[in-house]
């Protein structure tokens, strides 16, 4: 109908009629001439091939997309879009380009076709634009509409009506759809036969129904929206004052319902500024974003804060921690309904990589009881995503799991739902996470839960058992594996069966004082459920096994104590050795008289010094002449009984391993950066007193590229420990020379070394100039006997003046 050619909906969003109308066979192909078209081609397939590996890059398909509007290949561009959307959701821009793209090369009659497009797009985002280009669509190419049919017109205000629960609220663009509906209904109004009295009259109370709904809720152009109602109402024959911008003259209800409204909107007018404003940051947009919702939940409107949320989601599409919030917060006011599920289908595929949006997802799915089917369906669907850590992996099949055993004991359950599909869910999960969750705490929860549910729901206590034993085979070396199966058979009062598995676990070596714990507990379970004779024939066993536990747990001591005194002793004559070598290379280069009779004197010295480096080892080695041969046998003493002594490593393809386990070996660390490779070494650092593992170690790589994916696994789970791995950068240690030079005298000796005697005019000058003061340190025991006569100046010290002094006058 012709009325329907004023509507503002294409022009309020910028979008020109001519853009639905534009083919892009033709118009884009013109855009890539400047482009060759073998470089083109070339992209594209690289793009294609990158595709089909790795689905998930967001780009690519964005890249792609863009290439193949500009080909031309509409085919392809379909594909590539529908293959794009059951990844990702759409923006609203590309929900625009497709319907316009699709509404040009298709007529009336597949009007429908573009239409769901424009419904797949007001699904995933709320998006003023998007149903502004959708209602305008409508109005324009629905045949029924057009015609002013019934139906066209029934529907064209359904969809309106939906149009304002969806985005009425939007405070800074929400009039866009009030303007939209009140001129669609205005153009009815025209199309209403003049002798109608009674429709035109019910058609005029309808538009004034829009107004009042406008004028009560808080926009950005409320002024403008009651100068247009009091001008409509001019129209109609009242009098009002269509110029002024005041309540007068309007109903007493509607003038009150327009003041709160602008109440509401100057309280809100700084937070709108706040999030619409683009010289800012994304991380501030975000926290403006976060207050605004903090007032809006003060206020107590669940409307008006969905709709905040929906606005942040739009502006933020892929922040999880955005989805988390507006999931909680459904789940905490709705609960459950259509409104929830759909939140939770839409914040997967905008976050799938978020492993509590999935879990959230299906006890949303479970609290609106959804069919099996379609929990399954996204259950499965979860397992295909990549999350962070494993733990994220074990939460979902757990969840997974409650649900069906909270469904299967309900008197309402499912008859479909049986035990079967929970052990298939407990294998699934079992041979998931078995090669990356051995012997940690979740792996024995999932076990321990696994076999109760047989128990309790099967009544099948071998199945209980074998589940058991299966986890034994794989994580036998925990000790909380044996303790939990013993503790079920004792629950169920197996008395022989629990001391038969006692007696199978009791010998075995376990992490810490696992191995004294288990003696000592089958001890007091022969004491609290066995007979006198089980118990004589328990500590038969278990006590040679507590010597030989404790005789280790000494030698062990012994070799750690024992290796800290050879640390300690060696150390002692590095540094005799030091100091000899420092003395020996003392002597300057002087005169031959003056040489010789320094010679004579460090000579002596060296005789004095040699016999308290004598005593020094003789105190600690026994004799002097065994030095050597001590130090070799110390050395390997050393290397025997001290693994953790000190090294400089220079490797830079090394990780620092922080936060382990003590219970982690070498073995555990091979295997965590199996997935890696390239581990050339690994050194888990010990305490040097108990022998225990102090949570560090070392971990050699072949090169940068091994180690910085090493790095990469920064964060993640090893035995029931979140690592620290870091890039390593040992300091360089120091070697420090004992040297037999007073204090205030190395610049002398030092200068020294370049001439070999000081020149009388320097020492006539030095008899007048006062001499400094020396430290009689204990550090100068090779100058003691030396004194300074006559013309003799080879030890006097420069005239030179230290920095940063001065002369006073």
């Amino acid at each position: 109908m012709e009325a329907f050619e004023k509507s503002p909906v294409g022009q309020d969003t910028g979008m020109d009629e001519s853009d639905t109308v534009e083919n892009p066979k033709t118009s884009l192909k013109s855009s890539s001439d400047s482009e060759d078209e073998s470089d083109q081609k070339e992209k594209l397939l690289t793009l294609e091939y990158e595709l089909s590996t790795n689905p998930s890059n967001y780009d690519a398909h964005v890249q792609y997309i863009n290439l193949l509007r500009r080909s031309g290949e509409i085919e392809k561009l379909r594909e590539a879009r529908e293959n794009m959307n059951t990844s990702f959701p759409l923006s609203p821009e590309m929900w625009i380009e497709w319907a316009k793209d699709e509404a040009s090369l298709l007529n009336d009659s597949n009007f429908e076709s573009v239409e769901k497009l424009y419904q797949r797009g007001i699904f995933e985002y709320l998006s003023i634009p998007l149903w502004c280009e959708y209602l305008n669509y409508v109005q324009r190419h629905d045949k029924k509409v057009c015609d002013c049919s019934a139906d066209g017109i029934s529907k064209a205000r359904n969809l309106f009506e939906r149009a304002v629960t969806a985005a009425a609220l939007h405070v800074s663009q929400g009039s866009l759809i009030w303007d939209a509906y009140t001129q669609f209904e205005q153009a009815i109004l025209l199309t209403i036969d003049q002798s109608d009295i009674q429709a035109k009259e019910k058609q005029v109370q309808r538009i004034r129904s829009i107004f009042h709904r406008h004028l009560s809720i808080p926009h950005a152009n409320l002024e403008s929206t009651l100068l247009a109602y009091k001008a409509w109402e001019v129209e109609q024959g009242n009098s009002l004052d269509a110029e002024s911008g005041n309540v007068f003259g309007i109903s007493s209800h509607v003038a009150s319902a327009y003041q709160k409204a602008e109440e509401m909107y100057n309280a809100r007018a700084h937070l709108e500024d706040q999030i619409t404003r683009q010289d800012v940051s994304e991380s501030e947009r975000f926290q403006h974003y976060m207050s605004y919702l903090d007032f809006e939940k003060s206020c107590g409107d669940p409307a008006r804060v969905q709709i905040l949320y929906e606005r942040g989601i739009t502006d933020f599409p892929v922040s999880s921690d955005l989805w988390l919030h507006y999931t909680r917060y459904l789940d905490k006011t709705l609960k459950a309904g259509n409104v929830v599920k759909d939140v939770y289908s839409r914040d997967t595929r905008s976050c799938p990589w978020v492993g509590e949006l999935w879990v959230r997802y299906l006890l949303c799915l479970e609290r609106g009881l959804d069919s099996e089917k379609e929990i399954s369906a996204a259950f499965e669907k979860s397992l295909k995503c990549t999350f962070s850590t494993l733990e994220k992996y074990l939460d979902l099949f757990l969840t997974r799991v409650d649900g069906l055993r909270r469904r299967i004991s309900s008197d309402s359950g499912d008859d479909s739902l049986n035990l079967s599909i929970i052990r298939e869910t407990f294998q699934q999960a079992a041979d998931y996470l078995s090669p990356h969750m051995k012997n940690t705490v979740g792996f024995l929860h999932l076990h321990a839960y696994w076999a109760r549910l047989e128990l309790k729901l099967g009544n099948d206590l071998n199945a209980a058992r074998g589940v058991w034993e299966s986890l034994l085979k794989s994580c036998g070396s925990i000790l909380e594996a044996w303790q939990s199966y013993i503790l079920m058979e004792i629950e169920l009062d197996h008395i022989n069966e629990a001391r038969a598995i006692y007696k199978r676990c009791y010998s075995k070596r376990f992490s810490g004082t696992g191995s004294e714990d288990i003696c000592h507990s089958w001890l007091r379970f022969e004491r609290e459920f066995g007979t006198l004779e089980e118990l004589n024939h328990a500590e038969q066993k278990v006590t040679p096994r507590l010597e030989e536990l404790q005789l280790f747990r000494l030698q062990q001591e012994s070799k750690c104590l024992t290796g800290a005194t050879d640390q300690r002793e060696q150390t002692l004559k590095n540094t005799v050795r030091e100091k000899r070598k420092s003395g020996s290379s003392a002597i300057d280069d002087h005169s031959p008289a003056k040489q010789q009779k320094h010679t004579s004197q460090n000579k002596k010295l060296h005789k004095r010094e040699n016999t308290q480096g004598l005593n020094l080892t003789e105190v600690n080695d026994g004799e002097e002449k065994k030095g050597k041969v001590e130090e070799q046998v110390n050395e390997k003493q050393m290397k025997d009984t001290n693994p953790t002594k000190p090294r400089i490593y220079t490797d830079q393809c090394t990780a620092f391993v922080s936060n382990l386990s003590i219970t982690a070996k070498d073995e555990d660390l091979l295997q965590f950066f199996n997935d890696v490779g390239g581990v050339t070494a690994i050194r888990v650092l010990l305490d040097k007193f108990t022998g225990k593992s102090r949570g560090l170690a070392y971990v050699d790589f072949e090169d940068d590229e091994h180690l910085a994916a090493a790095v990469a696994k920064n964060k993640q789970m090893l035995l029931g420990k979140k690592l620290s791995i870091a890039r390593s950068n040992p300091k360089q240690h120091k070697r420090y020379s004992f040297s037999r030079t007073a204090p205030g005298e190395e610049a002398s000796n030092q200068s020294g070394k370049h001439g070999s005697s000081v020149s009388k005019e320097s020492g006539e000058n030095s008899k007048g100039s006062r001499a400094p003061h020396v430290s009689q340190s204990t550090g100068r025991k090779r100058d003691e006997r030396i004194q300074l006569q006559r013309k003799n100046t080879f030890a006097a010290p420069r005239n030179v003046k230290p920095l940063g002094w001065t002369v006073s006058k």
